[in-house]
């Protein structure tokens, strides 16, 4: 069945309105700071098959392959043949997900005259889910918190309670935990809701609107690829680790109309917690590589059948079970920097210098006044510039998170804001200079010790720049005014003062004379 481009245009438009709507209903129903303020979460509608047919507008980059790659795996576990309305299945196992446990992913059957027709999915990044606070320090995944496999949250329409009072009894936060999930089982349902409303007002058939979509994505991407010089092209990535820098080598090989990323040669893998499980290496590869290649094709399962990824057994982007991946986002946001690195050479005016990310994050957990807390803040170096323009000041690559602003942060936990600032001329030397970081000062007016964690790097290894840029600053912790080493988990007294200033991003291209 043929479908004429404008009415395929209609009705994509009409499907990632139904998903944004769907998303709407998730940020306005949470509970927590991460999903209503930062924006970690994502929405997507799938077919039958499970494969991609629309995104919200609002999704981290990485959930949109890994949420498709987590249903099915749920449909290994649950055959379609046994799926029933009513049913909404949930699993948060790094291997089956986004990468580590904090994210919930759920996925709900839609049925239409008892005929399966699509899968309405949603990931949030939970508050909290017990175990060690979310350190780069931790050393494997049971230290990490609780562990879902999949299963069904929801049966033919029954509450599996028994696995409610198992969540609630393991997270600091039950109350904003369980919150949030229950939001997501809500997007889920209107998305599924709002589906069939326009499968009855339309009569399009789903099965040939996704086989278009898809076969029309594919071609354009395989088009771009095509367009690119044959051959291999390399580049290797370096940030501070642990005792030693950690590598990320990167060889990106063009035949054809299709591409294959080979990260051989990367940093082994590590007893600490920045492993990265092979879905989130494909997810912000495949990321990457859309932006510089088909940045304006419709993000589905088509546009990365072209892409593949391998990365040998027990290396830091292909860790053996149970590693430590609770900061996983600490070497996955350097795979955008390393395949842009790879092809600077054959298409300079499409990629940016690195990033002063990988992620900023600092999570503070503890009790005030008798009440348990905890809070997760996240927080943007400056962006890599690129052949076009400088980069952007604070803000969040290759992630798209959201700063929480102050007001909230005070009203959710026992801090108080004492500056959050742009570090100017933080940013990298160039033809167009790299975005700054920020400084972000904060007391803490707990009347207990306030456990923390960070995830926080380039403290000594600066962003690059590219084609002849300068590097950007690099980034500090400070408590009480001192350096502190911000890959364990700390410690801090009442009323101490926490200071952390972000790196810059790479310079672009050699500074006029």
């Amino acid at each position: 069945m043929m479908i004429d481009p404008i009415s395929l245009e209609i009705l994509w438009t009409r499907l990632v309105s139904l998903v944004d709507e769907a998303a709407a209903t998730l940020v306005r129903t949470s509970f927590s700071t991460i999903v209503r303020e930062s924006n970690d979460y994502a929405v997507v509608l799938l077919d039958r098959d499970a494969q991609l047919l629309a995104q919200s507008s609002q999704s981290i980059p990485s959930f949109i392959c890994t949420l498709p790659e987590t249903v099915r795996h749920f449909l290994r576990q649950f055959p379609r043949d046994t799926l029933k309305p009513g049913d909404i299945m949930i699993t948060n196992d790094p291997w089956l997900g986004t990468g580590h446990l904090p994210d919930i992913s759920i996925a709900m059957p839609v049925f239409r005259d008892g005929i399966l027709v699509g899968f309405a999915g949603s990931v949030a990044h939970s508050p909290d889910i017990g175990g060690r606070l979310r350190s780069p320090g931790n050393r494997d995944l049971y230290e990490e918190g609780l562990r879902i496999p999949p299963m069904k949250l929801i049966a033919a329409g029954t509450v599996n309670e028994t696995l409610i009072e198992m969540i609630q009894s393991n997270v600091r936060i039950p109350d904003q935990v369980l919150g949030d999930l229950w939001a997501q089982v809500s997007a889920n349902r209107m998305l599924g809701q709002r589906l069939l409303e326009m499968l009855d007002e339309t009569e399009c058939d789903l099965v040939a609107v996704g086989k278009e979509m898809h076969a029309r994505s594919e071609f354009a991407m395989r088009s771009a690829i095509q367009a690119l010089p044959e051959g291999d092209y390399e580049y290797e990535a370096r940030v501070d680790g642990f005792i030693e820098p950690v590598t990320i080598r990167c060889r990106i090989t063009v035949k054809g109309d299709a591409l294959a990323v080979d990260y051989a040669g990367s940093s082994p893998q590590l007893p600490r917690a920045i492993n990265v499980v092979p879905i989130y290496t494909f997810a912000y590869t495949a990321y990457a590589l859309k932006c510089v290649l088909a940045p304006t094709v419709p993000n589905n399962d088509g546009s990365f059948r072209p892409i593949t990824t391998t990365a040998p057994l027990g290396s830091i982007l292909n860790p053996k079970f149970p590693a430590a991946v609770s900061a996983r986002a600490m070497t996955g946001h350097l795979l955008p920097t390393a395949v842009m690195g790879a092809l600077a050479k054959v298409i300079p005016d499409r990629v940016r210098a690195a990033a002063g990310s990988p992620l900023w994050c600092v999570q503070l957990a503890g009790a005030h006044e008798g009440r348990r807390f905890a809070s997760t803040l996240f927080l943007n170096g400056g962006q890599g510039a690129g052949a076009k323009g400088d980069g952007l000041s604070a803000l969040s690559f290759p992630s798209n998170l959201a700063n929480t602003p102050i007001e909230v942060i005070e009203s959710q936990a026992p801090i108080r804001i004492v500056r959050r600032a742009l570090r100017r001329g933080t940013g990298g030397a160039g033809k167009t200079r790299g975005g700054d970081g920020q400084v972000f000062e904060l007391d803490l007016l707990a009347d207990e010790p306030v456990a923390m964690s960070f995830m926080a790097d380039r403290l000594r290894t600066a962003a690059p720049g590219m084609l002849g840029g300068g590097p950007g600053a690099t980034g500090r912790v400070l408590l009480n005014g001192a350096p502190i080493d911000p890959r364990e988990t700390l410690v801090a007294a009442p009323g101490s003062r926490l200071t952390l200033e972000t790196p810059g991003g790479g310079g672009f291209g050699p500074t006029s004379a």
